[in-house]
């Protein structure tokens, strides 16, 4: 049986991890479903850009096999993919809502918590796409909590925090929790938890690269405080039963609303609803990532 042409991607960064990490969940998406070759094109200047596509022309792509798709996430990303498809053809795929106009780009994978319209060139997605995929090794032994911090939409009470972690760890004493922070994590938090028994502290910079996400994939439950939205969506997407833990709103936003959603459709555990029964509720993964490239591939099939 002959052996079809690999699927030619370019995919456009900006040096920004988390613009890369949603790159790279589509295209392990698309590769577990087709043959992929890439090749990653760092963005130029904002005005070289501009130059480029008014010239049709990117030199970085000038030595590389023409692109079927190229993948995009990130505002300084969507002129280059302009020029690059001017200057060397294939399709532009758009992570997240783009900065110019929609009917630009042949695809716009949007966040539902952006509000995108409804066009045949988008399409709405629960969080924005991540590298964590679903995974069938999740010890139930293996407790992990995620920790955030103070933010632009969310108070943080350090001692209501560390009631709900107590009472999580706790309640489950054959269970061995990891409890991580994050850059935005006050120092006080973790000093509340320090000693509390069959738990271990994570400290974020003593982390490798992607060491969160194969945890997640291991655990058999997962907690995130709620300003930890990446966090969480990369949570749902391991499928391990997901709790949420309490954090103030400063208002409510677009995004808290896409997290009520999801406590409304029952794919993540309040914890105050957890505490009635000490129960979370199990989940397929919610994987986005796979969803769109089937999409993807169905709506410009390989030949």
């Amino acid at each position: 049986m002959p052996v079809s042409s690999p699927l030619v991607l370019w995919r456009l960064l900006d040096g920004r991890r988390g613009h890369r990490t949603q790159i790279d969940g589509l295209c392990e998406a698309l590769a577990e479903r087709t043959n992929v070759q890439t090749h990653d094109l760092e963005v130029a200047s904002t005005g070289a850009t501009i130059r480029q596509w008014l010239r049709a022309e990117l030199p970085a792509g000038d030595r590389l096999p023409p692109p079927d798709l190229i993948l995009a996430a990130g505002h300084r990303t969507h002129l280059p993919a302009l020029a690059a498809r001017r200057a060397h053809g294939g399709r532009i795929v758009v992570l997240m809502k783009p900065s110019l106009p929609l009917r630009w780009f042949d695809l716009c994978l949007i966040p539902q918590h952006d509000e995108p319209p409804r066009r045949d060139n988008v399409i709405a997605t629960r969080g924005v796409l991540h590298g964590v995929r679903p995974s069938e090794r999740h010890d139930p032994a293996t407790g992990l909590i995620l920790l955030g911090g103070p933010s632009r939409h969310h108070d943080w009470d350090a001692d209501a925090i560390a009631m709900q972690v107590r009472q999580v760890v706790t309640a489950r004493p054959e269970v061995r929790f990891i409890i991580g922070d994050s850059p935005r994590t006050p120092p006080d938090t973790l000093q509340q938890l320090d000693g509390l028994e069959n738990s271990s502290l994570l400290h974020w910079a003593g982390c490798t690269p992607g060491e969160i996400q194969q945890r997640m994939r291991e655990a058999g439950q997962i907690w995130v405080s709620e300003d930890s939205v990446s966090m969480l969506y990369e949570a749902l997407g391991s499928g391990a039963p997901v709790g949420l833990l309490a954090v103030p709103r400063r208002r409510d936003t677009r995004v808290s609303r896409g997290v009520d959603h999801l406590i409304a459709d029952g794919l993540i555990t309040p914890f105050e609803h957890w505490a009635r029964d000490r129960q979370l509720t199990k989940h397929p993964p919610l994987d986005e990532a796979a969803r769109c490239a089937e999409a993807i591939l169905q709506r410009w099939p390989i030949a």
